[in-house]
């Protein structure tokens, strides 16, 4: 109910994800008319879905204190209980981020030993799975060495349930690669991640810098909510700015609008490697349960995006192979071949 170009379009992306996955099967919390009227168009998912009906819906402007006082009646309150409940698997949610992460603190709280759960971003990269992995996107702007060490570990089994990648190669992220830069906390924090390195079976690579996280050196990138947060946005900025430009210069002149014609093979293949919506859905990390946010402007691609790695986390038990992780490695246990 949250999202910026309304049910349809989020029917529209559960639909195609169905049509590409049968095994697919969807609750649907909200306004049960509104829902119920527009799902006639997709009948197979109409099969497929039970639809929940919620009072209220969290608005884009709420701010997370007032949606904790009158939370229980609303679509995203139900969608996350779904998951405390064992009901769903995952809860995918294009509504207000920092409402849905505090409702995901209040139901699902927090794993044991987490003091700040993060939220894990995808960027397009040069590495060989043609996405890196960012955390904390968000989720809270502090940070101190221990949340850092907690970030590699969740993001480290990120990369392998999702990408299966065997040994994730971690980075945290610095002004520079010195050993001898960076605040305090960074300094202790790359400690502690380099000695337990081996224990959570990753490839440290030590400090890396904002270059990093679309190269191909390291496969996780560990930085606080902050910055993170101010990168991930900077990144669509000047994503949207080059394909605004790139547009503008092939329509400048016919000898111009030749030459798009001539390239458009290329250009397509370069938007599809390049296009945002393929890489939607942030993980909630460091919670009882798996919560994905979809971008709030999400069209039917993204969505079917987002609902593509909720299934794929859900498949791989990704949230009981976290916690074990996150157990094991915090209690000192060797968990190498999880």
């Amino acid at each position: 109910m949250g999202a910026d170009k309304g049910v349809r379009t989020v029917l529209k992306g559960l639909s195609r994800s169905l049509d590409k996955n049968n095994q697919l099967s969807f609750l649907i919390f909200g306004r049960v008319d509104e829902i119920r009227s527009a799902i006639k168009r997709f009948k197979k998912l109409a099969s497929r879905s039970k639809i929940i009906h919620c009072d209220d819906v969290v608005a884009m402007d709420d701010k997370p204190a007032q949606v904790m006082r009158r939370g229980k009646s609303t679509s995203m309150y139900g969608a996350i209980s779904a998951v405390k409940s064992g009901d769903a698997h995952v809860a995918v949610s294009c509504g207000n981020t920092g409402a849905l992460m505090a409702l995901s603190m209040l139901i699902l709280r927090k794993a044991p030993k987490i003091n700040r759960p993060a939220i894990a971003v995808l960027w397009p990269s040069r590495s060989k799975a043609g996405v890196n992995i960012m955390l904390d996107g968000g989720a809270d702007i502090k940070a101190d060495a221990e949340d850092y060490l907690h970030y590699s570990i969740m993001g480290a089994s990120y990369a392998r349930n999702a990408f299966d990648l065997v040994k994730p190669r971690v980075g945290l992220l610095n002004v520079g690669t010195e050993e001898h830069k960076g605040r305090a906390e960074l300094q202790e924090a790359n400690e502690k991640i380099h000695a337990a390195a081996d224990m959570i079976d990753i490839e440290y690579k030590g400090f890396v810098e904002g270059g990093d996280i679309v190269g191909d050196v390291v496969d996780v990138v560990v930085t606080d909510g902050f910055t993170g947060n101010v990168a991930l946005k900077t990144g669509e900025g000047i994503a949207k700015l080059i394909s605004d430009k790139m547009r503008s210069a092939f329509k400048h002149s016919i000898l111009s609008k030749i030459g798009a014609m001539f390239s458009y093979s290329s250009l397509n293949r370069l938007k599809k490697n390049m296009d945002p919506r393929r890489f939607n859905g942030g993980v909630f990390l460091g919670l009882n349960g798996t919560v994905i946010k979809s971008h709030g402007s999400s069209d039917a691609v993204a969505m079917s995006s987002a609902v593509k790695l909720a299934h794929r986390l859900a498949q791989n038990d990704f949230h009981n192979r976290v916690s074990k992780r996150l157990n094991a490695t915090l209690g000192g246990e060797d968990l190498s071949d999880e």
